[in-house]
């Protein structure tokens, strides 16, 4: 995975901050390309892993559709009120199906630690609940970019 903050590396988060960041957020905005190249952004709940974002998708939507003709995903987690409390992430790069579309809870050792994660994290549960509409998808990032703009404080 690339670093690719050049100029700002003074706020951009260090790995554990990173790891912390997104393990305490709940909500993303999801960037996909429409088949006509016009972005479409969207917000979605996720899970952090440690080396990839886990997005669980209605499979019925847009976002869905339009990452099986293309892949390339861009998602975005910020937070912050005032100018010095921002800080967020941008992950870039492919997203991956993983498990069964839609997701009705067959057996699938790699989505024992995502679906852990965001069953305790959004619904304060042991296990992942699957309703047949949802599936998921994996992004392990090509580029993070982070910033947080509580450094420039001294904070």
């Amino acid at each position: 995975m690339a670093v690719t903050q050049r100029r700002g590396r003074r706020i951009m988060m260090t790995p554990g901050e990173l790891d912390e960041f997104l393990a305490g957020q709940r909500t993303c905005r999801v960037a996909t390309v429409s088949a006509d190249g016009r972005p479409h952004v969207s917000a979605l709940w996720f899970a952090w892993d440690g080396s990839s974002l886990w997005l669980y998708s209605i499979t019925r939507s847009r976002r869905w559709t339009e990452l099986r003709a293309d892949p390339r995903i861009a998602v975005v987690i910020d937070d912050g009120e005032e100018y010095g409390e921002l800080r967020g992430v941008e992950l870039s790069g492919t997203a991956v199906i993983v498990g069964e579309t839609p997701r009705i809870g067959e057996p699938c050792p790699e989505l024992d630690v995502p679906e852990s994660l965001f069953a305790r994290k959004n619904f304060g549960l042991d296990e992942m609940p699957h309703d047949g509409r949802h599936a998921w998808l994996r992004l392990t990032p090509d580029a993070i970019a982070s910033w947080d703009f509580r450094k420039l404080s001294g904070r």
